[in-house]
């Protein structure tokens, strides 16, 4: 194609063309399709939105896990002029009564042919099923004439993605097609991908990490994605072992696949072609950053990003061994400063960005959309960091997380890793919990393989070793799993209602 891109679809169009029998995706079950056979699958997909009615400034709602199906909805919506809604079918049905009602899609998506609960949903609604190259699908088509005008002096809008954890009314982040692409770019530049590379796609597509950094990076550069519905070790374990060159993830799929290999007697990775990792979603320690390394004898990529920045604001491109646990400086294009006004202490401060990555607001909540977008045009993050000598970005905690003790600012993600040192934990999650007397409890939750077996006492000496006397956990609760979301990140919110027995 000789003209420019300028959405999401024409990639689809672009690498069909010049890439027309390279792998462009292996589904969940397996299947291959390349560029030409893919496209194929979004023509597919477009008749039928087309045949319920869905048009510009329309929603389609995809409630989903990993298929072939969701990347081929989500780029026929684009060819149609509409806005793609994701939402994990894993939400509860009040959830999703929640968003549907928000978002008033005029056509909800299923793919009851790989999700038992996004057939459960279905199940609840008037649908017809589709079954074509894509998979199986099943349409509720409600008919819903709300169309979004696209806002004057930007580009379409492309995607709605409702963010982890919201409370009240719900927030849909407005991301619009060149939101999408500059990350897709940006994402396949920084990893110096190629159309022969095959990325690991076990982060939902219905989650921005998944979307913009896994599926429309590839997309950008002709490379292909190995979709995985959902997380499992062992499947991750065979990918490496098959085609996979480029692993991004999470702490916690790092984790579970260390556990796997070293239970199966093997302490690294070998005969594969993998040459790029990253972790993403939470802070590296580097006892844990050293482990991994030596594990896939490859560098841990960090980096740093929210659903409001498209995924992307900073990365790091370190050698092997390097003890820089930073997420690293902004990426090409990405603008950071820092609000020492939130924080104000050894120039830690607010997190901002601007840029090309940084969302149009919040749908159809203009005092939302104040509040993170004020006039200069700097996104509040809500995340708090400082910045170093080098220009990297350290990120110490959010802002609403910070704890207070003693009249002491104390940042989670530092007790975190310092138990997380401890051979026996896998993860952590730290929070504080007022007191009567107005101060700050700070309270540990760990995940550990037999919770009932860690020896509290050991690692409340392991963290003395480690931590002041302010920053040392005042409880300790050892679990076999936290509360997550399908990303792998740790929802805090949800910590002190899950654990109340135990916390008493």
């Amino acid at each position: 194609m000789s003209e420019p891109v300028t959405a999401i679809h024409q990639l689809v169009e672009r690498n069909a063309q010049q890439f027309g029998s390279s792998l462009a995706l292996i589904d969940h079950d397996g299947r291959e399709f390349t560029w030409q056979s893919f496209s194929d699958c979004v023509d597919e997909a477009e008749a039928a939105l087309a045949k319920g009615g869905l048009t510009t400034g329309d929603r389609l709602m995809i409630v989903a896990e990993n298929a072939a199906s969701v990347a081929a909805f989500l780029f026929a919506a684009s060819r149609l002029g509409a806005i793609t809604v994701p939402v994990n079918a894993r939400m509860s049905a009040r959830e999703l009564e929640r968003i549907t009602a928000h978002a008033n899609p005029r056509i909800i998506m299923y793919t009851t042919g790989v999700s038992k609960d996004a057939a459960g949903h279905a199940a609840e609604q008037t649908t017809q099923e589709l079954d074509e190259a894509f998979g199986r699908v099943e349409l509720n088509v409600t008919g819903i004439n709300d169309p979004e005008p696209t806002p004057q002096g930007t580009t379409p809008l492309a995607v709605l993605l409702y963010t982890t954890g919201t409370t009240g009314a719900p927030k849909g982040v407005m991301l619009t097609q060149k939101n999408l692409l500059f990350a897709g770019e940006t994402s396949a530049s920084y990893r110096g991908m190629t159309k022969d590379d095959v990325v690991y796609g076990a982060l939902p597509l219905t989650h921005v990490f998944g979307l913009a950094s896994m599926l429309i990076a590839s997309a950008s550069i002709g490379a292909a994605v190995q979709l995985e519905a959902r997380f499992k070790p062992d499947r991750l374990l065979a990918a490496l072992q098959d085609k996979v060159t480029i692993l991004p993830a999470v702490p916690q799929m790092h984790a579970l696949l260390m556990k796997l290999t070293e239970d199966m007697g093997l302490t690294r990775l070998s005969d594969t072609q993998l040459r790029y990792v990253s972790s993403g979603a939470a802070p590296l320690d580097p006892a844990w950053k050293r482990k991994a390394e030596a594990f896939y004898q490859l560098p841990l990529q960090n980096g740093y990003g929210m659903t409001e920045s498209t995924a992307g604001i900073c990365g790091t491109r370190n050698p092997i061994g390097s003890p820089d646990i930073s997420v690293g400086p902004p990426l090409p294009g990405v603008e950071i400063d820092l609000d020492e006004a939130i924080g104000s202490e050894n120039g830690v401060g607010e997190i901002l960005t601007k840029g090309p990555h940084v969302m149009l607001g919040y749908f159809r909540n203009p005092d939302e959309t104040a509040k993170a977008l004020p006039s200069d045009g700097y996104l509040r993050t809500g995340d708090l960091g400082k910045i170093d000598e080098d220009g990297r970005l350290h990120v110490v905690g959010r802002a609403k997380e910070l704890i207070i003790r003693s009249g002491f600012n104390v940042y989670p993600p530092e007790v975190e890793a310092a138990l997380n040192d401890h051979p026996d934990v896998i993860q952590s999650a730290v929070i504080g919990r007022r007191t009567s007397d107005g101060n700050e409890d700070i309270l540990a939750f760990v995940q550990c393989a037999v919770p009932a077996k860690l020896d509290i006492v050991g690692l409340e000496a392991f963290a003395a070793e480690r931590l002041t006397a302010y920053k040392r956990p005042s409880r300790i609760v050892p679990t076999e799993q936290l509360p997550a979301a399908s990303t792998g990140k740790i929802l805090k919110h949800k910590l002190l209602e899950v654990f109340s027995n135990e916390l008493g």
